[in-house]
């Protein structure tokens, strides 16, 4: 399945008046016009931004082709813009007019389709550079648990206090109402637990199952396949949270389950949703917390910088910090729900 793709139709000249063609000096003419009409097609997919097309040169000046029709697909890529430079991304189409690869207009950076999903990470393409990330990062990037993300490791989430995927699912709706009709992020979405969930209720007009871990995105292009879902409405991309590849104010809602705490900086990602969120667009998150641990137990606590250290990253805040962290990002109306080590948060972008 192409994650995205970038086929635009020009709309025909007008139909010559009955009997035109009968003289051969006009068929010729036709015919020319024609050609020109189809070398025009095959030139315009290789744009993504909309345009009127000219008439052909030999074309009597009164014709003239209507406006691009601007299809779905190209309705996905007027979001995306390049991780390095946040400028705009356009599209170079093959022979089947499905994009192959996308272009930064700026820093001419080139991120390819790789069919299941598009790579829009600032390394792409790199052979002498690639980027390490923490333990906790580099776990989810494995074959064996992205098979097993689904198959009982999330569904384990229960003992810390996770309330289960049909809960959390209407916990989040809940929260994700005012965003309804417009584009969601799924942030860290793994194997596309939400993202599918996202697309069947049809409340979007465009789901992002975004994640930085190709076997996650792999397996849930898998799992797309198998419940016969339509990527009319999904795209897949792979990138780093702390490199959102999308225009500022673009997006109308990110989520983001159980996944913070494996983020690199915490602090760099929500500052990162922040900026792509539109003003009054939300952010709803789950993940687990560190303020639970009773102050008279000091060995637990001490073992919290331990795990940091050893995962690389804060493995588990508390809920004062996410919600420091999100009013120094610009994100307001901070509110929650808490059981256990679980809390499911939501924060809104400020006007």
């Amino acid at each position: 399945m192409a994650a995205l793709g970038t086929s635009i139709t020009v709309a025909t000249a007008p139909a010559a008046p009955r009997g035109y063609n009968r003289h051969p000096r006009h068929r010729a003419a036709a015919l020319r016009s024609q050609a020109a009409a189809s070398s025009r097609r095959l030139d315009l997919r290789a744009s993504a931004s909309p345009a009127v097309a000219a008439p052909a040169p030999d074309a009597p000046e009164k014709i003239v082709a209507e406006p691009l029709v601007q299809e779905a697909s190209e309705a996905k890529l007027s979001k995306l813009a390049c991780p390095i430079c946040y400028y705009p991304l356009v599209s170079a189409s093959d022979q089947l007019g499905e994009a192959s690869t996308l272009e930064c207009r700026a820093c001419k950076k080139v991120y390819p389709n790789k069919q299941e999903y598009w790579d829009l990470t600032v390394s792409v393409g790199s052979t002498e550079y690639s980027e390490s990330m923490p333990a906790a990062t580099e776990m989810f990037r494995t074959p064996l648990v992205s098979f097993l993300y689904e198959r009982g490791w999330r569904q384990n989430f229960i003992w810390g206090g996770f309330p289960g995927l049909e809960r959390e699912f209407e916990m989040a709706q809940t929260y994700l109402k005012p965003a309804a009709g417009g584009t969601i992020v799924d942030a860290s979405c793994g194997s596309g637990l939400f993202s599918r969930l996202f697309v069947k209720s049809g409340l979007y007009s465009l789901v992002v199952a975004l994640d930085f871990s190709e076997n996650m995105l792999k397996q849930c292009n898998e799992y797309v396949k198998q419940e016969n879902i339509s990527d009319e409405r999904l795209a897949l991309v792979r990138a780093d949270i702390s490199r959102l590849p999308f225009l500022s104010g673009s997006i109308d809602a990110v989520h983001a389950g159980a996944a913070i705490h494996c983020w690199p900086s915490p602090a760099c990602a929500v500052a990162e949703i922040s900026r792509v969120l539109r003003p009054g667009g939300i952010f709803v998150a789950s993940t687990f917390v560190a303020d639970v641990i009773p102050p008279a137990i000091p060995v637990l606590r001490i073992g919290r910088q331990y795990i940091s250290q050893i995962t690389g990253n804060n493995t588990f805040l508390s809920e004062s910090e996410f919600e420091d962290l999100c009013k120094a990002c610009g994100l307001v109306d901070f509110k929650f729900v808490r059981n256990g080590f679980y809390i499911m948060f939501s924060a809104i972008k400020a006007s």
